[in-house]
């Protein structure tokens, strides 16, 4: 990896960054012939809230680091590792679901539920009667836990309002959550996410309504940087997604897809069509759908966390995205009804326990391949010069450690553009700043 541009200039000229991190283990998380992009007993630079210098620490300018930087973090000989993102979540919301937890350990589906009233639409009315000072600070608590994580983007999605201006507050909830949390918010607007009870019986009507005046409101007010449905027998039609979708495309915004989760209703197809970012869940996609993905560079975003809840058997088909070379990334689906997640880490433990990732899989889904999930690959995700210095240090032998271990407390630091980051609620961050 090259380090700088020119290296006798550095050393004849020896910078002076705004930090310094040496004695730490690299994770670049950079694709190629090194498992997890490793650089052992390297450092990392930080200027302007971005990254200096990635490399060995013998490839540093001679002198004492104290000299080359403002401030100097030896970080004891643990890993860094890119800031993780969490690249598909539902942290806005009013109310929990925990009593539908109790009801599908006694046997009753997800599918059943949803149709007697609960699921989904259970969580609308919750919304709609919690204000959004409510919904910050309920999605707060959700998103300290993510960032205690490790996590330093994630994104929001609406869906749980399913009329204008209730889906308007929630994704400005989910932005004001960057106000309190040290992270980045990408946010989705979710407005077909399932059928709202006053227009029971009457879809077509509804995506009328998600089309031309929902969604000509998120667009003109910026509030969301994508647009995403669920394409499913209990939601929504690939027909009327792809109105959606057409109405997104007339208004500059890109789209993502809930697909494949319960049947294959051509979900997965039906993204890569429209040349969306990501796909998600896909435990029903088909091969034809997976090879559309791939000529697409549409993201296959693995949500072990719901599979998990809700007791499925059919995982996504592993083998034929590998053979497709489909870009696989996993994220917690944080939600009140089918994944209660507030760990990535948990979640990537689950992708490889569950869907049989390896561990450096399932570590670039939620670094590399995650951000390339939201359009941002360009500018995270991985430790190369340039990018963010958006970093986590993790106190593990080995990057593996990140996924081997369920619970536990590795993380000993996290910077978030370039500055040392807490949470709201404390943290196990460790290093002083």
């Amino acid at each position: 990896m090259p380090v700088v541009k020119d290296e006798q200039a550095m050393a004849a000229t020896p910078p002076r960054w705004d930090m310094l991190i040496h004695d730490v283990h690299l994770a670049t998380m950079v694709d190629g012939d090194t498992p997890f992009g490793a650089i052992e007993d390297g450092a990392l630079a930080i200027q302007d809230g971005r990254l200096a210098f990635v490399g060995r620490r013998a490839d540093l300018p001679p002198g004492e680091p104290e000299a080359l930087a403002v401030r100097v973090h030896a970080a004891g000989g643990g890993w860094a590792t890119p800031g993780l993102i969490d690249c598909h979540t539902h942290l806005v919301h009013g109310g929990d679901r925990s009593a539908e937890f109790e009801r599908r350990l006694k046997g009753e589906s997800y599918a059943d539920i949803a149709r007697a009233g609960g699921g989904i639409a259970a969580t609308v009315a919750a919304t709609r009667q919690a204000g959004e000072d409510v919904l910050v600070d309920t999605g707060v608590r959700r998103l300290a836990s993510l960032c205690r994580d490790g996590v330093t983007t994630v994104e929001v999605k609406s869906g749980y309002a399913l009329e204008l201006d209730g889906e308007l507050a929630m994704l400005r909830a989910a932005r004001r959550l960057a106000d309190r949390c040290p992270v980045d918010v990408v946010t989705t607007f979710l407005g077909a996410h399932a059928l709202p009870p006053d227009f029971a019986g009457d879809a077509d009507d509804y995506i009328a309504v998600v089309c031309d005046t929902m969604l000509p409101e998120v667009a003109r007010l910026k509030a969301a940087d994508a647009v995403d449905a669920f394409c499913e027998r209990i939601a929504f039609s690939a027909a009327q997604v792809g109105r959606v979708f057409d109405a997104a495309a007339a208004h500059g915004l890109l789209v993502k897809l809930h697909a494949d989760q319960l049947s294959d209703g051509g979900g997965a197809a039906l993204a890569a069509a429209h040349g969306a970012l990501s796909a998600d869940h896909l435990e029903y996609a088909d091969d034809a759908g997976l090879a559309a993905m791939a000529r697409a560079g549409t993201v296959a975003v693995l949500l072990p966390g719901a599979f998990y809840y809700l007791g499925e058997t059919r995982r996504p088909p592993m083998a034929a995205m590998r053979a497709h070379g489909v870009a696989m990334a996993v994220a917690t689906d944080c939600n009140p009804g089918s994944s209660p997640v507030v760990s990535l880490r948990a979640a990537l433990n689950m992708a490889c326990v569950l869907f049989a990732l390896t561990p450096e899989e399932a570590l670039a889904g939620a670094t590399r391949v995650a951000a390339q999930a939201l359009g941002l690959a360009g500018d995270r995700g991985t430790l190369e010069v340039g990018k963010r210095a958006d970093i986590a240090l993790w106190d593990v032998g080995r990057p593996a450690e990140l996924v081997y271990y369920l619970g536990g407390d590795p993380c000993r630091a996290v910077f978030h553009r370039g500055r040392l980051a807490g949470t709201p609620y404390g943290s196990s961050l460790k290093l002083q700043a």
